[in-house]
């Protein structure tokens, strides 16, 4: 492995890791918000979606990322906006507007160094055959992060402030500062061009019906009504767990999560894609109907079991989409079809808290299982043998 490589390796695993730990507040917040601000579940999965907005437009950051300025240089801004964010919200307070709107720029700064990094790790992935690999290091890096959110947070949550989380946040900003300082960006030479003729090359992401049809599949593939939110209610007031007990909970799946991740890594340049991806479609609807006996016992066996499988699945729709990026517009490609990934996701929180309220949650639970049978119409379309790692280039 060159050295350009391992610097990618390491890069890719902070930025990753820096994605998990941002979370760190998070459950502290979704305290505030239930026992401070008594907010329903349907309004704090409508909050989530708008302060996740900035993830459904990297599309718009990917297309900025490669044609102005060096990734270094975005990732530079996207961090410094992170660290005058994260000073602002852990020393003062604000209402709740306002608070929505700071979370929203927080997130937008994290969706920047998000594709920057990606940009590279689709280019150098492809061309050392590393694409899994890559990725099943920072999936093991951001699941890292999970494991300590869910123990620092949950401690957070139960005795401190969310501020407190935000504050701690910044000795590992200031890490990941250094890195990117070190970091020797390869110098690329742009051609000056209208902005016109700029976006004409941009045609082929509709134009490559492969590409057009990864899109709508990863659309279906991921979208299902939420109802993660109904649960952490019943988690609180039926079961009457500990925020403590809650964040320890959340590190041991985190920890199984690793597990997968590591399997991953080891085999992902063996695995079958088209294989894998249809058992999960069918391992997903299984599981999600599992949820509808949901007892103490039975919410830990499942966190455990599918958190294994459930990395090695996700990881391999990363790979697939790493694979399907478009050569010279990787950043734009892999961040659309990420902003494809998490409108799904978004759609699925705001479909989840309207038929919530309407249908219940166990008929909830039985549509979402359901839904996850569309994508299967598409999957003849991708062409998948072409992407398995056996002949990947």
């Amino acid at each position: 492995m060159n050295k350009n490589l391992k610097y990618l390796f390491m890069l890719s695993a902070m930025t990753y890791f820096l994605q998990g730990i941002e979370a760190l507040p998070s459950q502290s917040l979704f305290v505030y918000m239930k026992n401070v601000l008594h907010l329903t579940p349907s309004t704090i999965m409508y909050i989530g979606s708008i302060t996740g907005i900035a993830w459904l437009l990297k599309i718009i950051w990917g297309y900025l990322i490669d044609n102005y300025l060096t990734k270094k240089t975005w990732y530079t801004i996207a961090l410094g906006s992170s660290i005058l964010l994260a000073s602002f919200l852990g020393i003062y307070g604000f209402a709740l507007s306002a608070l929505i709107v700071f979370l929203t720029i927080a997130s937008t700064a994290s969706s920047f160094r998000d594709v920057a990094v990606d940009g590279i790790m689709c280019i150098e992935g492809k061309k050392h055959n590393r694409c899994g690999q890559i990725q099943s290091v920072q999936w093991i890096a951001i699941t890292v992060a999970s494991l300590i959110v869910g123990l620092i947070g949950g401690y957070i949550a139960q005795h401190l402030s969310y501020k407190i989380g935000y504050l701690l946040l910044l000795p590992l900003y200031l890490i990941a500062g250094i890195l990117i300082y070190n970091f020797k960006e390869e110098k690329i030479i742009r051609k000056t061009e209208t902005i016109q003729k700029t976006l004409s090359k941009y045609k082929v992401l509709y134009q490559d019906k492969r590409f057009v049809f990864m899109c709508v599949f990863m659309f279906f593939y991921m979208f299902a009504p939420a109802f993660g939110t109904p649960l952490a209610f019943i988690q609180r007031d039926m079961f009457k767990w500990s925020e403590m007990w809650i964040g320890v909970l959340g590190a041991i799946t985190s920890v199984c999560s690793i597990i997968g991740a590591i399997l991953y890594y080891k085999f992902s340049r063996k695995i079958n894609i088209k294989k894998w991806l249809l058992f999960s479609v069918f391992f997903g609807a299984t599981t999600t109907l599992c949820y509808l006996i949901y007892t103490p016992a039975t919410a830990i066996i499942y966190g455990i079991l599918f958190s294994v499988i459930g990395m090695i699945i996700h990881l391999i729709l990363m790979d697939t989409m790493a694979r399907t990026t478009i050569t010279g517009l990787e950043a734009t490609s892999f961040a659309l079809l990420c902003a494809v990934h998490n409108i799904a996701g978004t759609a699925s929180s705001l479909v989840g808290a309207y038929l919530f309220p309407i249908v219940g949650l166990k008929p909830l639970i039985i549509i979402a299982s359901l839904s996850g049978f569309v994508c299967l119409i598409f999957i003849r379309h991708l062409k998948l043998e072409k992407l398995n790692h056996a002949n990947a280039c």
